[in-house]
């Protein structure tokens, strides 16, 4: 298959994200470097989850993305190719945290199943927690305590993602919540992909994952250094859609086979002019 050939701009304008939305606060160099940054995650993560695409062309083309983050190709393409490696030479982004991110996605060409707590961790990092760290060299910082913050929230995040998709990806024949945590409340993976779990076990599972949940979110705001925090404004407004997310699931129900939850557009608009004015 031939490599992607759309710029940076065009791939952000079509994604219609959470985290696309929430660059539009940022100062407009670092919104730039976000958005190009943003679309080479944008890009593996669709080439790894389109079924349209063969397993060898997913595999080949993740392939070619680990040998850009290393530098091992000497003609990128024009479009995101070129801006991501112009990106990496500029801002010196970590080949490691860029490597463990096209990793991370690459677990998800054959899902597997996680039977604990930090397995689940293990993939949090790499898709999630990864991306933390190399936005925040983007974003700027003055205390290397912000890393610990940045990997934290990223836990968060990702944990809030799974609990608000486990309709949608049992649908695709996969779940993400640790096997221990469903033996834990009499639950299996079969009973996910039936979409009928028992209501009382399944809400009592989803009240666990929320205070799992919680936990990160808690250790991320410790963790922020006031003198950063300007500067993560952008990652705070994700944590904010985020965990206003998982409080609209707990209090409906974690009806998550049948509603995907989100905020209202009026939220949204307050949580980015909160972001962008009030820091």
């Amino acid at each position: 298959m031939e490599p992607p050939s759309e710029t940076s701009a065009e791939i952000v304008r079509r994604s219609g994200s959470n985290l696309a939305f929430a660059l539009a606060v940022l100062p407009k160099t670092k919104r730039r470097d976000m958005g190009v940054f943003y679309a080479f995650c944008r890009v593996i993560d669709d080439l790894a989850d389109d079924p349209d695409i063969q397993m060898k062309d997913r595999q080949a083309g993740l392939q070619r993305w680990h040998e850009l983050v290393r530098g091992e190709v000497a003609e990128p393409t024009s479009g995101i190719e070129e801006e991501f490696i112009e990106l990496c030479s500029r801002r010196s982004l970590n080949p490691d945290d860029l490597e463990a991110i096209v990793d991370g996605v690459e677990m998800d060409l054959d899902p597997p199943e996680f039977e604990t707590r930090e397995d689940l961790l293990r993939y949090c990092y790499r898709v999630a927690s990864a991306v933390g760290l190399v936005s925040i060299e983007i974003f700027g910082y003055e205390n290397p305590q912000s890393r610990e913050y940045a990997e934290q929230l990223g836990y968060a995040l990702q944990w809030t993602n799974i609990m608000r998709d486990i309709g949608e990806d049992a649908e695709e024949g996969r779940v993400f919540l640790p096997k221990e945590d469903l033996e834990r409340f009499g639950l299996s993976r079969d009973d996910l992909f039936e979409r009928k779990p028992d209501l009382a076990s399944f809400q009592r599972l989803m009240k666990h994952e929320t205070t799992v949940a919680r936990a990160f979110y808690a250790e991320a705001e410790r963790l922020l250094p006031d003198e950063d925090r300007k500067s993560m404004r952008s990652a705070e407004l994700m944590k904010r859609i985020y965990s206003g997310i998982l409080d609209k699931m707990e209090e409906g129900g974690y009806r998550v086979f049948e509603t995907r939850y989100r905020l209202s557009k009026a939220r949204m608009i307050c949580e980015f002019l909160r972001a962008k004015y009030c820091g």
